[in-house]
């Protein structure tokens, strides 16, 4: 039997030749095609293209124009006119930074659910951030269309959405399209630092972890009266799982990526949840939960305990604390207290902002030509969010088969202005896993 030691040992290698190896798979030389031809010359124009015009959309456009001096904004997307053109006054404002390579003309302002082609086929590259439901479908035409992708998190609602996505990512590599996740603080420096040093055995065995995402209210849009219920839900689609994914999957899903990073991408096997509606009981908060507590377990014994909640007014947390046989690491302040070695912490060497590093990186492989791919991750982080979701709003312990297999698909039959129905809350004990 192998002793404590070698077993550690055998265990970082693992991890760091795991490590090495999606590295190694995740770039590609770039292939023919319209987002290659734009990048041949650092002084070609890359036309870039925003789908989804609302907060996060708007910031990561700007940051993704920051990030190359010949990048240009010529089309925008989405499925409100309004959202679309409170955008564009935002970037095109004096001081942002980048109003004067905003080239969106109203030939190129696209709303609607179909919103989304008439951008990619304009654009060299793209920045998808509606809401996660529609990710699947965009990001498939984006690579079928050639473009280059920035992709928001989460990339699915449920396991027939992070199929496709695989797939999707799978052909982006085979063309040589860049496809960059907005799961960002992979790009960040520091974290960068903090995680390698624990794949080298910085705390020794990793035994348990936790991982925390306590956090206040967001934002809600009243209803109007000219409003449909389609257009109420989209409007609201924090609330409602078949567009969200409920919190764990469309917030904390960072913390979980963190988690996943740290293991090597190595992502668990089981997960039991439990959750619920204790403060957002309110109907026009949608269908989903409020909390979650989850335990998620690898297939050597490792587990991670999870925790996220948005409540108003509470005690917040953001934290990730990784226990091993010789230390305790906590990511958020990139620290470690080695048992062996002492206390170490990350200094910082110059900027970093993760936001701002993830476009760049973006941007300097199309110039390069060798293109990177984050979709094997983005999809394993996603998943591991759905399955402890699926297991609190089931009352059952899931495995990763379960959701490699599910058919579970929440996307409404047809979808257009009008009548929709609200989706029922979960029941545990009643609710089936599909």
């Amino acid at each position: 039997m192998q002793n404590e030691s070698n077993k550690n040992d055998s265990r970082r290698d693992f991890i760091r030749n795991s490590s090495a190896a999606v590295a190694a798979a995740a770039t590609f030389h770039v292939a023919s095609g319209k987002a290659a031809a734009a990048g041949d010359s650092k002084d070609e124009v890359l036309k870039v293209g925003l789908i989804g015009c609302g907060g996060r959309g708007t910031g990561a456009i700007r940051q993704a124009i920051m990030a190359d001096p010949n990048a240009k904004l010529v089309a925008m997307g989405d499925a409100f006119a309004d959202r679309l053109e409170g955008s564009l006054a935002k970037l095109t404002a004096q001081g942002s930074g980048i109003e004067d390579r905003v080239m969106v003309d109203d030939d190129h302002k696209f709303t609607g659910f179909d919103a989304y082609q008439g951008v990619i086929d304009a654009c060299d590259v793209v920045v998808l951030a509606s809401p996660p439901a529609f990710r699947p479908k965009h990001l498939k035409a984006a690579i079928d269309g050639d473009c280059h992708v920035f992709c928001e998190k989460p990339i699915a609602v449920d396991p027939v959405g992070v199929r496709s996505v695989r797939e999707t990512s799978k052909l982006a590599a085979k063309k040589g399209l860049s496809l960059v996740s907005g799961l960002c603080y992979r790009y960040q420096f520091s974290k960068q630092d903090t995680v390698k040093r624990l794949q080298d055995g910085a705390v020794g065995k990793i035994l348990t972890m936790q991982t925390t995402y306590n956090t206040g209210a967001l934002w809600f849009h009243d209803r109007q009266p000219e409003w449909s219920e389609m257009e109420y839900q989209v409007r609201n689609w924090l609330y409602h799982d078949w567009l969200s994914g409920d919190h764990i999957n469309e917030q904390h899903i960072h913390s979980l990526d963190k988690i996943g990073w740290v293991m090597g991408n190595v992502y668990p096997v089981k997960a039991t949840s439990s959750g619920g509606r204790v403060v957002r009981t309110d109907e026009k908060f949608g269908n989903i939960y409020d909390h979650f507590n989850t335990v998620y377990e690898w297939a050597d014994g490792t587990k991670c305990f999870s925790s996220c909640r948005q409540w108003a007014s509470t005690s917040t947390d953001v934290s990730d604390w990784i226990y091993g046989t010789e230390g305790v690491g906590e990511l958020q302040s990139h620290t470690i207290d080695s048992t062996k070695d002492g206390k170490w912490q990350h200094k910082p060497t110059g900027k970093d902002d993760m936001y701002q590093n993830e476009h760049n990186a973006l941007f300097a492989s199309i110039r390069k030509g060798e293109a990177v791919n984050d979709g094997e991750y983005m999809c394993d982080s996603t998943l591991m969010a759905i399955m402890g979701r699926l297991s609190a709003y089931t009352g059952k312990t899931l495995t990763w088969e379960d959701m490699l297999n599910s058919q579970l698909d929440l996307s409404p039959a047809t979808l257009e202005w009008g009548d929709i129905a609200v989706r029922p809350i979960a029941r545990p004990g009643e609710t089936e896993f599909a």
